[in-house]
């Protein structure tokens, strides 16, 4: 038994492959991506709470973009050199799931543009007064 067979119990396989595999949703296909609803953008593996969606623009680069997350403690950044190019990936610090990239061309005040597959997230909406 691999350590992963609980996770692949857990999550369905698209899902699986984006946050246990390291893979990539294509642009644009994300549930997430032009999402503009108020609330907490968790990890989709472990439930861990990741972005504010005021942290959330639009990068044009197909998929979910923040300028940070809900806490510096929330992520795990990891050295990616595969497919032929050095890239700063991001990891739930939680349970170590593949989230996406960051790169340093985001908006201020931090500069920074986490570049995240919708796959690996799920948005808890605020409750609104009713």
């Amino acid at each position: 038994m691999t350590q992963d067979d609980p996770w692949k119990l857990k999550l369905d396989p698209a899902r699986y492959h984006i946050l246990r595999e390291h893979g990539t949703e294509p642009p644009f296909s994300g549930e997430y991506t032009h999402c503009r609803t108020p609330g907490t953008y968790h990890c989709a593996a472990c439930g861990a709470p990741l972005f504010a969606s005021t942290a959330k623009f639009d990068s044009g680069s197909g998929w979910p973009s923040y300028w940070q997350p809900v806490d510096e403690s929330a992520l795990k950044e990891v050295v990616d050199t595969r497919h032929g190019m050095t890239r700063t990936e991001v990891r739930c610090a939680a349970c170590d799931s593949h989230l996406g990239h960051v790169f340093p061309d985001g908006p201020p005040p931090t500069g920074l543009r986490y570049c995240i597959n919708s796959l690996a997230l799920v948005l808890k909406a605020e409750e609104r007064d009713k």
